[in-house]
């Protein structure tokens, strides 16, 4: 028996399937889930989930959220969600860079929040989108 796993984002239920593990980036940093996980809710954090199927990977980008474990189903209530197939390399990669300098040059509170934002969804279509098998 495997995961069962959900992804729903507001505009439509985004990916749903089964998984041997998974790997969540949550508000307190990465959680790996695997069959016979404890029952936890917890808040989702801009970045990647990945799912691991026999030895295939596939990466998503989530922009925050919530994620319910529970009787070995993973639900993902996403803010926003992306496949690495649907992510242009050169606009992420440009876009990372832009916003990493971006974050180095921002002074005032607001503008470093704003930045860090941008910056951490950059972050994660890049990382995404070049992920290694």
């Amino acid at each position: 028996m495997s995961l069962q796993i959900s992804i729903l984002t507001p505009e439509k239920p985004f990916f749903t399937g089964s998984a041997d593990e998974v790997i969540l980036a949550t508000e307190t940093g990465e959680m790996g889930v695997l069959r016979g996980h404890a029952p936890v809710v917890t808040g989702l954090d801009v970045g990647s989930l990945l799912i691991r199927s026999k030895e295939q990977w596939k990466a998503f980008a989530i922009m925050g959220g919530f994620a319910l474990v529970k009787n070995n189903q993973i639900t993902v209530l996403a803010n926003e969600a992306e496949t690495a197939e649907s992510i242009n390399v050169e606009e992420a990669k440009t876009n990372f860079e832009n916003a990493k300098t971006n974050l180095e040059n921002a002074t005032d509170l607001k503008t470093k929040v704003e930045a860090n934002f941008t910056y951490k969804r950059a972050k994660a279509r890049y990382q995404v989108v070049t992920r290694k098998a």
